[in-house]
């Protein structure tokens, strides 16, 4: 099995809990990325978009679920893959930092395993494009 990292790291003009607020919300995280997103379970904390928040991301059976497990407002969100997946141990860290022109700057990585011999650079190469993409909207979107 192997392991691979995705790593991205952008600095946005654009004011940090405007940015978080972004990613943070199951469905416009889906318009930054281009896929359907929707939160099918609300977490307990006073954001619904907080730890143990349920995103579907996809349609019907090809969709896979991603659970919020660490959520800092304004600084943090990690979340994993919880239902059954070409991946393994996956876990997606984004932080959120100021940066001393007081722009915002996001450090994206993800990390899985695959489950399937040589299926995770083919994984990883379309994720890595699609956040890649997505990204660059930031400034519009956020």
């Amino acid at each position: 099995m192997a392991m691979y990292t995705i790593e991205i790291d952008e600095t946005f003009n654009v004011p940090r809990r405007r940015v978080f607020a972004l990613f943070a919300d199951h469905y416009r995280f889906g318009k930054l990325l281009g896929a359907p997103v929707k939160r099918i379970k609300d977490s307990d904390q006073a954001d619904p978009n907080g730890i143990g928040s349920v995103r579907k991301i996809g349609i019907g059976p090809v969709g896979l679920e991603e659970t919020v497990t660490n959520f800092e407002p304004d600084s943090l969100i990690e979340y994993t893959i919880t239902s059954i997946s070409p991946v393994r141990n996956h876990l997606g860290r984004i932080r959120f930092e100021d940066t001393p022109e007081g722009h915002t700057r996001v450090n994206y990585t993800i990390t899985f395993e695959d489950v399937v011999p040589f299926t995770g650079k083919m994984v990883s190469s379309a994720l890595e494009q699609g956040i890649r993409r997505g990204i660059k909207r930031v400034p519009r979107l956020a």
